[in-house]
């Protein structure tokens, strides 16, 4: 069943009214949810699905999307509870429970992607799917993937402080009071990574709506990193590890100690990027993506 409509999440004539590539969205119900997906590219070339990370929405992808839909057909959802995308139920907000509603998705739309990208958990999310045999792409590329639980006792703590954020309900409604362009400037330089003014106003606009932050917030107190990580020497396929080299939110030799665990996998380092790499420099990030896609013969 479709989620009632929330007020307190973003709606799609307010704070979509000029979403970036607006005009290649489209709403779809799959897995019991309502789904804001954007298409780029031609319907017949090899699809390739983009998963953004915890706390974004599609507009992740707005300056790497049109270049790999030069070559591919490319697909970039809004994960359960980001961006207009309706929420899972608590129930359902384990990483294995992300992964099988992306899954519906993916069968509703018709596509078996050749490639698949994922930032930050939605690497984690892609490569529990892989794993789970709901996708088999030739090419899996995680840019500062959350692969790895958190080291230390932050591994402990970190889930448990957000899920004593995510069940207070006045957490996600303070939080979003209190989200100016400034907090997001802070919170966007804290990770290593520096938007425009524009990237600075699309992430105001969605951690200023308590709904999309009580999906940040679900997404993070429910998962379960340390059951994937023991997984991933079972993760068979070509596995892409691209590394900002300035990330201050994953650390960058957290990707060399993956690519030691998993059967075929490289790095890909890129000086002087953040976390966000792929929104500062969608063009280097796109060159070393459609590279590996030729090495795999996904072009």
């Amino acid at each position: 069943m479709l989620s009632p409509f929330d007020p307190d999440r973003p709606d799609w004539e307010r704070e979509g009214r000029d979403w970036p590539h607006r005009e290649a969205s489209r709403f779809i119900e799959a897995a019991g949810l309502r789904w804001q997906v954007q298409e780029f590219g031609a319907p017949d070339s090899p699809a390739l699905l983009l998963l953004h990370g915890t706390g974004a929405a599609n507009h992740s992808w707005r300056g790497l999307a049109p270049l790999l839909a030069e070559h591919f057909r490319v697909v970039a959802p809004d994960l359960p509870g980001h961006g207009f995308t309706d929420p899972l139920r608590d129930a359902d907000l384990s990483l294995p429970g992300m992964a099988r509603a992306v899954a519906g998705l993916t069968e509703a739309l018709g596509i078996a992607p050749v490639v698949v990208v994922g930032h930050s958990a939605g690497a984690a999310v892609l490569a529990r799917m892989c794993l789970d045999g709901s996708i088999a792409p030739r090419l899996l590329a995680a840019v500062n993937g959350a692969l790895a639980p958190l080291p230390g006792a932050a591994a402990l703590l970190f889930p448990g402080m957000a899920r004593m954020l995510f069940l207070n309900p006045i957490t996600p409604k303070v939080f979003a009071w209190t989200a100016d362009r400034a907090a997001v400037r802070r919170l966007i330089e804290g990770t290593g990574s520096g938007l425009d003014a524009t990237g600075l106003d699309l992430y105001r606009r969605l951690f200023a709506r308590a709904g999309h932050v009580r999906g940040a917030l679900g997404m993070m107190a429910n998962w379960d990193l340390a059951g994937l990580h023991r997984d991933l020497p079972r993760l068979s396929v070509r596995t892409l590890l691209v590394v900002g080299g300035a990330d201050r939110a994953i650390l960058p030799d957290t990707a060399f100690t993956l690519r030691d665990r998993l059967p075929d996998a490289r790095v890909a380092l890129i000086r002087g990027l953040g976390h966000l790499a792929h929104e500062e420099a969608p063009e280097r990030v796109a060159e070393v993506l459609l590279e590996e896609a030729r090495a795999v013969g996904a072009l």
